[in-house]
């Protein structure tokens, strides 16, 4: 905090990779009083304790790990149309990037899930032929639709016709 360096030997860090939660581990009441918090405010605050900002490992673990992760939680929408969503790896990398640009943190996953599935969500129900839907890298960063895996639909054959094709192949 205190360790300034000057000349060639110096170390150089630029204000964007320091982490302000090493700053905040220092403070103590007496600081809160000079940033101007009122002593009896200070007395009733128990704990004070930092929080650092989380990086893209912890923002994948958030997407997948947790009972109700929300890559879980999407998957679980699609299943009730018989449809299974699948995450590639980079694609979880690049929510937590675009997470980690935009500031938000996990709180931030959730809307960008969101936002690129929203219109895939809506127009799903009603086809029939979809049985995956694939999110990419590309999916995230350039806004491209996800990747919709189509298998062919049967079509609805009578009993008669059923027979005629039964008895051609025999």
């Amino acid at each position: 905090m205190g360790d300034r360096g000057v000349g060639f030997g110096a170390a150089i860090a630029s204000r964007s990779e320091k982490d302000t939660g090493e700053w905040f581990e220092q403070v103590l009441p007496e600081d809160l009083i000079e940033y101007g918090l009122i002593p009896e405010f200070i007395g009733r605050l128990p704990v004070i304790t930092a929080i650092h900002q989380l990086n893209r490992d912890d923002l994948t673990t958030i997407l997948t790990e947790p009972k109700h992760a929300l890559t879980r939680q999407f998957q679980r929408f699609f299943e009730f149309d018989d449809i299974e969503l699948v995450f590639s790896e980079d694609s979880l990398e690049a929510i937590a990037d675009k997470a980690i640009a935009r500031e938000t943190g996990a709180r931030g996953l959730r809307s960008i899930l969101e936002e690129t599935l929203l219109d895939v969500q809506f127009e799903l129900p009603s086809r029939r032929d979809v049985t995956k839907c694939v999110v990419t890298k590309e999916t995230i960063l350039q806004g491209r639709r996800p990747t919709l895996v189509t298998e062919a639909a049967q079509q609805d054959i009578g009993p008669a016709e059923e027979r005629r094709l039964g008895e051609e192949t025999a």
